[in-house]
């Protein structure tokens, strides 16, 4: 036999019930099933009661009645003279988790959670402290003899432990009503006979206790007998000890009183969500590992795809700045011309010459290019050549490594003189000659080279700039290119602030060299600003693609928290039975969705964190900053606030009775 265990109720939590014509119905076809038809009855302080009936005479729907678990068709129910159907949710909550104590036949504990932790649950939704709530548990637990068991989940309990734990779990809060469901039917005599002496003992501390059953042996032991068969009452059997036991019954001891209630914190609250948020997560390593897969990919996504747009950004800036702002590009043909054959016959060595005469400029640079086949030491290459002023390697940022460029006089002389590109220069000269004072034929015209360009590598459309030749602009025009038409021409200036009045004062000379205006001219600040939001543009619109892996791992989590909610039913009826507040189902699904987003947005920027420097190592021109990655999480947490709230919400409206029953 179990010690006895003194926990008594204190005076002020006792609390008296009353039913007057309660009926309670369901709709089945349709029509309507009456369940309990016209219930009246008292149940005072401190009393020992039992509900006798078979399966299907509404006992069981009277008890859920009586905790406030469910409401009646019609009638009134008062709890300590207080009108249950005037009540709220959350104050029925209230009752549930300060006046009622549940005691169930399958005895309905968190299957994740320990023993203490089953117990400790009324305390967390009445607000006590985690160090008060253990020790209490623990304290409870001891008595009941479970002091060693105690870190146990209920599927290391045998039944009649599990129902030990459901009897703590019912004091917890003070439980002046103890509602025992079949508290023996799952058990076997000599666990069941621990039970019902337990049941007394809490009886005779004060405690008022309404067991519900089907056998009358278990009946035979409770002051008073309540019979119901089709949801009427039979008969109704006072003990004459009734008021001898009442009579008993005294406050407890204060070391003994149930916990102060008081208001828990939202941020205590919210911890206390992202702990249970953590422990269910854990329940289900596989289902939880495939969620969080779908917000993971999305996040590491966004962060590789926006490394790669702000990459690509900076890099076309970079090179264009590196051309220098300060320069004015002029194109022949007016914006929007097309001439057939694509030559566009306007502009010409001597507008060159006139805009170089203009205030505020500083050098001119005209070209002409086109392809040539160039040969030196018996081998040929085909290459592009430019013909220009002796101005461009320093309008270009374009240094020489050996020799020396075109100067005025080779300009000035038709100088047959050529300047290569390092491309062109291993080339022609693999074995490693010094090519200075060699010749190149360049479509069979033999040109003296004068010098090796520094390299230049790749531009910003892959192509290769140091695959290239320069030869004078005059020389280029009559003996290669055979015109004198120019492709461009590069104007520098020399103040910056002034370069828009420069561009007009360009603009008009040429319209009025021409009679007409058939030239394109932009300046490189504008031609920045546009490239810079194309750019952002081109950026943005990755972050959107790769925003789409959020959408869908979004939709996973909806998905898997629905499936939680269906399967966790039952859970989420305990933990109504034994206090929690919508608001605090709602908190927790809630806090669950969000926990898996955010677990994956971390492990997203974990993960594209090491896929973007993997890309870089490989050449690929990335920037990683801290923009994307807050960028990504935040999308992250959010996406699991939105798409939880929905299962969350669904949680928090079931009806306790029915959420118990798992349907």
């Amino acid at each position: 036999m179990l010690d006895r265990p003194h926990m008594p109720a204190t005076a002020a939590a006792r609390t008296e019930l009353r039913l007057e014509g309660v009926r309670k119905s369901y709709p089945s076809g349709g029509e309507r099933l009456d369940v309990l038809k016209g219930i009246s009855l008292s149940i005072g302080e401190g009393e020992f009661v039992a509900i006798i009936g078979q399966s299907g005479s509404g006992k069981s729907t009277l008890m859920n009645i009586l905790g406030c678990l469910d409401r009646p068709s019609a009638g009134r129910y008062f709890v300590g003279g207080r009108d249950v159907s005037e009540l709220e949710g959350d104050e029925l909550a209230a009752l549930r988790r300060d006046i009622f104590g549940f005691i169930f036949q399958s005895y309905h504990l968190v299957p994740g959670a320990s023993a203490r932790e089953n117990v400790e649950l009324p305390a967390i939704y009445a607000g006590l402290g985690a160090d008060e709530r253990a020790e209490r548990a623990e304290r409870l637990l001891t008595l009941i003899g479970l002091g060693e068991r105690m870190d146990h989940r209920p599927n290391q309990l045998s039944g009649g432990q599990q129902q030990r734990v459901s009897i703590s779990r019912a004091l917890m809060n003070g439980g002046s009503v103890i509602l025992a469901d079949e508290p023996t039917g799952a058990l076997d005599t000599a666990s069941g006979r621990e039970v019902m002496a337990l049941l007394r003992s809490l009886n005779a501390d004060g405690h008022t206790v309404i067991v519900i059953t089907h056998d009358p042996k278990i009946a035979a032991q409770a002051d008073r007998l309540i019979e119901i068969e089709d949801g009427e009452i039979v008969s109704d059997t006072p003990s004459p000890e009734a008021g001898a036991r009442a009579a008993r019954a005294s406050p407890a001891p204060p070391a003994s009183a149930p916990p102060a209630r008081r208001a828990a914190s939202a941020l205590a609250g919210l911890g206390e969500a992202v702990r249970m948020a953590f422990r269910s997560l854990a329940a289900s390593p596989l289902r939880t590992a495939l969620t969080l897969l779908g917000m993971v990919i999305g996040v590491a996504a966004v962060i590789v795809m926006l490394a790669i747009g702000n990459g690509s950004r900076q890099d076309v800036v970079e090179r264009i700045s590196a051309m220098g702002t300060n320069q004015i590009l002029v194109r022949p043909g007016a914006p929007g011309q097309r001439v057939p054959g694509g030559v566009v016959a306007t502009l010409v060595p001597a507008d060159a010459r006139a805009i170089a005469g203009l205030d505020n400029v500083a050098a001119v640079v005209p070209e002409i290019q086109g392809s040539v086949t160039a040969r030196a030491g018996g081998a040929d290459h085909q290459t592009t050549v430019t013909a220009t002023w002796p101005d461009f390697s320093a309008a270009r940022s374009w240094p020489v490594a050996s020799g020396s460029f075109l100067e005025e006089e080779d300009e000035a002389g038709y100088a047959p003189v050529a300047v290569l590109g390092k491309t062109v220069r291993d080339a022609l000269f693999a074995g490693g000659d010094d090519p200075i004072g060699q010749y190149v034929l360049l479509n069979n015209n033999p040109f003296l080279i004068v010098g090796v360009m520094g390299e230049m590598g790749a531009s910003t459309m892959g192509s290769d700039q140091d695959d290239a030749i320069f030869v004078p602009l005059s020389t280029g025009s009559l003996r290669l290119f055979g015109q004198t038409y120019l492709r461009s021409l590069t104007v520098m200036v020399e103040d910056v602030s002034r370069i828009s009045q420069t561009e007009s004062e360009v603009q008009a000379l040429l319209d009025g060299r021409h009679g007409t205006r058939d030239t394109n001219i932009r300046n490189m600040s504008s031609l920045l600003e546009a490239v810079q939001a194309t750019a952002g543009t081109m950026t943005v619109l990755l972050g959107s693609v790769a925003a789409i892996s959020l959408l869908v791992g979004g939709i996973g989590i909806m998905n898997i928290m629905l499936v939680n909610v269906t399967e966790r039913t039952r859970e989420i009826g305990i933990r109504m039975a034994t206090g929690a507040r919508q608001r605090d189902i709602l908190r927790q699904f809630s806090t669950e969705a969000v926990v898996v987003s955010g677990l994956g947005g971390a492990l997203g920027c974990l993960l594209g964190l090491g896929v973007s420097l993997a890309l870089k190592a490989f050449g690929l021109s990335l920037v990683v900053t801290a923009g994307p990655f807050a960028l990504a999480f935040g999308s992250a947490f959010l996406t699991g606030l939105v798409f939880g709230w929905l299962p969350a919400r669904k949680a928090a409206g079931l009806d306790p009775a029915v959420a118990l029953s798992g349907a």
